[in-house]
């Protein structure tokens, strides 16, 4: 059964409303299905009817978070009836893209680029990535000369989901004119799919829900689990396994995320604000996650200035790029940081926390506003 065979099932049991955007989006996987299984059967048939092109063209799914981009992704990559299929989260490709550079030019002399474009395209024709957002300069470098070995050289086929249109990606980036060949390139090599519909189906699961959860303990953790489980659609049977991933947060640095699934991250208070970070790491992750959930938020002593000082910096962050926050703490906002070096200041921080808990923030859509 195809891709757009079982859309339509689910909308008929119910599970899915009708939507013309998902819709148009599931009739060209479709298609791009058809295409890729009946390049697998080949034979007479292929060889009489081959395509100019020597592979289908892809498909770039963008929209605003809760469109059903990544549903839409696990019909199409269930359905598709072939082996040589990779489905991957864009940020774990590319901390692979870069373990594999870092070792071809141990044993190679020249560009290391070409043989680890052959070695991540071995056996493989169609590549999904889930969530492509570029947001440091490393990975801006070499994409637009990777991604044209895997597409023009080794007949790679990409489908991804995004929150943005090509042409903003990595928007006033460093050094932003050397990955401009990049989205010539998906342009040229991909069709671009918009989903925006009015309906943010991902907000409507977790209608209901408070996002601030306090005092600490059991009950305030089974909430956040809970929003968790429903913006990811993630099995809670089976939460002992959901992913985690290294965000590239720049200089060469990366930041473990214990949790990491469909553009949620789940952190500690004290791997963001207990250790030495900065305005770096935290633009890095409100630019790569739509949603975090920070558990086990303190009630902070004067002696914990730095703490509450790098959490001033990471709600700011989310903030301004509209990232949804949950949280369990100690106690409510305004009682986090009452006395101090900037206390004070910290009242800016406390509003914006209350701001973060309305239905007009949560209903804002990802990224810095304009």
């Amino acid at each position: 059964m195809n891709v757009l065979s079982r859309y339509e099932r689910l909308i008929a049991a119910g599970e899915l409303r009708p939507d013309p955007d998902q819709r148009r989006a599931a009739e060209r996987l479709a298609t791009l299905q058809k295409e890729l299984e009946s390049e697998q059967s080949g034979g007479l048939l292929g060889q009489l009817f081959s395509r100019k092109k020597v592979r289908p063209q892809g498909v770039y799914m963008v929209g605003g978070v809760g469109r059903g981009k990544s549903m839409l992704m696990d019909l199409f990559h269930s359905s598709l009836n072939i082996g040589e299929k990779r489905r991957v989260h864009f940020h774990a490709f590319m901390q692979e893209v870069h373990a594999a550079l870092r070792e071809a030019r141990k044993s190679e002399s020249g560009d290391p680029i070409p043989p680890v474009a052959e070695k991540l395209s071995k056996n493989l024709k169609v590549l999904a990535f889930d969530e492509m957002v570029v947001n440091n300069s490393a990975d801006a470098m070499i994409m637009s000369r990777l991604f044209t070995q895997l597409i023009c050289q080794h007949n790679v086929t990409v489908v991804t989901t995004s929150n943005r249109h090509p042409s903003e990606l990595y928007k006033d980036g460093l050094n932003r004119e050397h990955f401009l060949p990049f989205i010539d390139l998906v342009q040229a090599e991909m069709d671009v799919v918009e989903l925006d519909g009015p309906t943010d189906y991902r907000m409507e699961r977790i209608g209901g829900l408070s996002t601030w959860h306090c005092p600490l303990g059991d009950e305030a953790t089974a909430k956040v689990r809970e929003a968790f489980f429903r913006l990811t659609d993630y099995p809670p049977e089976d939460a002992e396994n959901v992913p985690s991933e290294e965000l590239a947060v720049g200089g060469g640095r990366s930041l473990h995320v214990p949790k990491s699934l469909k553009g949620v991250a789940v952190f500690s208070f004290k791997r963001l604000c207990a250790e030495a970070r900065g305005a770096p790491d935290y633009l890095a992750i409100a630019q790569a996650y739509h949603t975090v959930i920070i558990v086990g938020i303190p009630q902070m002593d004067k002696d914990m200035r730095n703490e509450a000082s790098r959490f001033v910096t990471l709600i700011d962050a989310l903030y301004e790029n509209r990232v949804k926050l949950f949280a369990t703490a100690a106690t409510e906002p305004e009682d986090i940081y009452p006395s101090g070096d900037g206390a004070f200041e910290f009242q800016r921080t406390v509003s914006r926390l209350k701001e973060m808990q309305s239905e007009e923030y949560m209903a804002q859509g990802h990224g810095v506003q304009d």
